[in-house]
């Protein structure tokens, strides 16, 4: 990640910071602010590490790139969902008799039968 920074603005970052903390001081901030990055580093290393150990065999990079919110444009989905052309209708897979909320809805209405209401989810 970049966060925008350029080589002006991180150097006027570094004159600020020789104002602001003085230069007998600043060795030893920018030391300890290496430190700091290095155990941010290490830790994303580390949790990184354990999700490998911990999915096994089936984690691959390469899906974390495919969730990168960064990669979605409304605009594109949008455009794709309305000109893609009706696919074969696939068959359903088995499902339990376990009836959802919303179809138990739809069909109490369908029966002409008032919707279920939770007085104390309100």
């Amino acid at each position: 990640m970049s966060f925008g920074l350029t080589i002006e603005k991180l150097l006027l970052i570094g004159v600020i910071a020789i104002f602001l903390i003085g230069p007998d001081r600043l060795p030893a901030y920018s030391a300890q602010f290496a430190r700091l990055i290095r155990s941010l580093r290490d830790m994303a290393r580390g949790a990184k590490d354990r999700m490998k150990e911990e999915l096994g065999p089936d984690f691959d990079e390469l899906e974390w790139k495919k969730l990168d919110p960064r990669q979605y444009d409304p605009r594109r989905i949008i455009r794709d969902a309305l000109s893609e052309e009706p696919a074969a209708v696939a068959p359903e897979p088995a499902r339990s008799n376990v009836e959802s909320a919303y179809q138990k809805r739809q069909r109490l209405l369908k029966e002409g039968k008032p919707a279920p209401f939770d007085p104390e989810a309100t």
